[in-house]
């Protein structure tokens, strides 16, 4: 029998070597003030700014790309799904008030591709830049015999900060406060089980098809980028108690995260009529005949984020939205009642 060594079994090592050699610039590129460790350390060492906050409480997340990564796969396209990864951390932390402070990354496959690796993390630190989030660190993982050939997993790790007495955690809300959306990407990382039964299975699609009646292929429209909505709603937690509430709508779509934010007492009146539905979950609607209590719950059907405030400061939250490049529309308002989302067309 010939000598087995790790390579032989799957395992390459000096892969795995050339990997950290091409991310080390691209998590530098990340770095803020508060980075004291380099890539390459056993973990990663943070140290919060001096006077930045009074009382601060770390707010964590985890989450992944979910089965978006299997369009990445058949476009070949790996260069967006780090974004992804790390705008919709962002947002998760976000809704709890809280600033990103550092990210850390879990990339695993089966037989490492330094290449595809390099992308992966390139879209990471690009989304960490545009979130001032340092790449503080992470794990690349290569597992024979785990994962089918050109595929991998991706997972990424999120810890921001608040000061306590600026927690967003939805208490306040009231019936009578108004919702006011903000508008989504396409699918951002939710609802692609679905979408890709429908695009590939149903229709028999290619990833560089043309969609029919939308101008755009495949990939374009289920690739588009997560948005984070740092940016915009930054501004609004300046001023304490404006914002009441926050939801990210991911998974469950409208109908399962906004209740989440809600205390004991109320319930939201959503109104679809408030807002146009993109064309791309339209046409995922009609083509799979997906009941449209369904499609409320697996897609965010074009709302990335509902901002919860009182009646009266609808207005100046709405006006520093549009100042931030934000196009926000008022969809419904909170109501007495069960914790859940009432519909009106």
């Amino acid at each position: 029998m010939s000598p087995i060594d790790y390579k032989s079994s799957g395992v390459d090592i000096d892969a795995g070597n050339e990997v950290v050699r091409r991310i080390k610039g691209l998590a530098r590129s990340t770095f803020t003030p508060g980075v004291l460790s380099e890539i390459g350390s056993f973990g990663g060492l943070f140290r919060l700014e001096p006077g930045r906050f009074e009382d601060p409480v770390l707010v964590a997340s985890a989450d992944g790309v979910g089965t978006k990564l299997k369009v990445a796969f058949l476009a070949n396209r790996h260069d967006t799904v780090g974004e992804d990864l790390v705008n919709h951390c962002v947002n998760d932390i976000l809704v709890q008030g809280a600033r990103p402070l550092f990210f850390l990354d879990y990339l695993a496959t089966g037989r490492l591709a330094p290449d595809v690796a390099e992308q992966i993390v390139a879209g990471i630190a690009r989304g960490c830049r545009a979130n001032g989030c340092a790449l503080l660190g992470g794990e690349t993982a290569e597992m024979p015999g785990f994962y089918a050939a050109g595929e991998y997993d991706l997972a990424g790790f999120i810890v921001g900060a608040v000061d306590r007495a600026r927690v967003v955690n939805g208490s306040t809300l009231q019936a009578g406060d108004t919702l006011i959306g903000l508008p989504s990407a396409g699918l951002h990382t939710n609802g692609y089980s679905l979408a890709r039964r429908i695009v590939f299975e149903e229709l028999r699609l290619a990833v560089d098809s043309t969609l029919p009646g939308m101008g755009t292929t495949v990939a374009d429209a289920l690739l588009a980028v997560h948005r984070s909505y740092l940016r915009a709603i930054e501004p609004l937690l300046d001023e304490p108690g404006l914002v009441r509430g926050l939801a990210h709508i991911t998974g469950g779509g409208i109908t399962d995260n906004l209740p989440r934010i809600f205390p004991d007492g109320v319930g939201a009146r959503i109104d679809r009529r408030a807002w146009d539905v993109p064309a791309l979950f339209s046409f995922l609607g009609q083509a799979g005949q997906v009941p449209v209590d369904d499609m409320y719950r697996s897609f965010n059907m074009g709302i990335g984020l509902i901002v919860a405030c009182r009646a009266a400061d609808a207005s100046h939250v709405i006006t520093a939205l549009e100042g931030s490049g934000e196009a926000p529309r008022i969809i419904g308002e909170l109501i007495a009642g069960e914790r859940r989302v009432t519909y009106v067309e």
